[in-house]
């Protein structure tokens, strides 16, 4: 049966077949242009990859990836436990290879682990150099802040490792090895 009213698909001049045809082929037109608008800028490319952050927020998805070990999985939406050892990929601030940058980790030492372990040293190296230690002998929240010279900050994407000179093994506390609880890492330029 062919419809003849206005708002009818199909119209008395037009086989059923083909005005199914003519509506399907419009969906998937409308549906390539909505895709189009979602596709990176012409000028990215594959070998550019994803551009990196700067500073890292534990609780952002993005950050994710540039997590490169030691890291557990975000908790309450903005923090995690590391290991004894972890490492971030950064990218260097603006100017960062001229002038330096700063380290930042903000974390925090939690009473369980404060109370079996005592003081705890955090060593960090920025492609190789190393940085100054900290030691943390109380729990709570502190901020490691560690100048980093300019020729640590030369290549466009920069390895930042951490290490602690005593951590949590698996089984005292958790199933798993315990460090620190962190919030944010990054560069903040000078």
């Amino acid at each position: 049966m062919v419809r003849s009213d206005p708002g009818s698909l199909y119209s008395e001049s037009m086989p059923r077949p083909i005005a199914c045809l003519s509506l399907v082929l419009s969906l998937l037109l409308a549906a390539a242009i909505a895709c189009k608008r979602n596709r990176p800028a012409a000028d990215a490319t594959i070998e550019e990859g994803p551009q990196l952050l700067t500073m890292l927020q534990m609780g952002d998805p993005n950050a994710a990836p540039q997590l490169v070990k030691g890291f557990y999985e975000v908790e309450a939406g903005s923090w995690r436990w590391t290991m004894g050892k972890f490492s971030v990929m950064l990218s260097p601030p603006p100017g960062g290879s001229e002038k330096g940058a700063k380290l930042v980790l903000r974390l925090m030492v939690p009473e369980p682990v404060s109370k079996k372990l005592g003081p705890i040293k955090l060593s960090a190296s920025v492609e190789g150099t190393a940085l100054p230690e900290e030691t943390y002998a109380a729990p709570g929240q502190n901020v490691y802040a560690q100048d980093v010279p300019a020729k640590a900050l030369a290549k466009s994407v920069v390895a930042v490792d951490f290490s602690l000179d005593k951590f949590l093994p698996p089984g005292e506390v958790d199933q798993r090895e315990l460090g620190l609880v962190v919030t944010a890492v990054g560069f903040e330029p000078r």
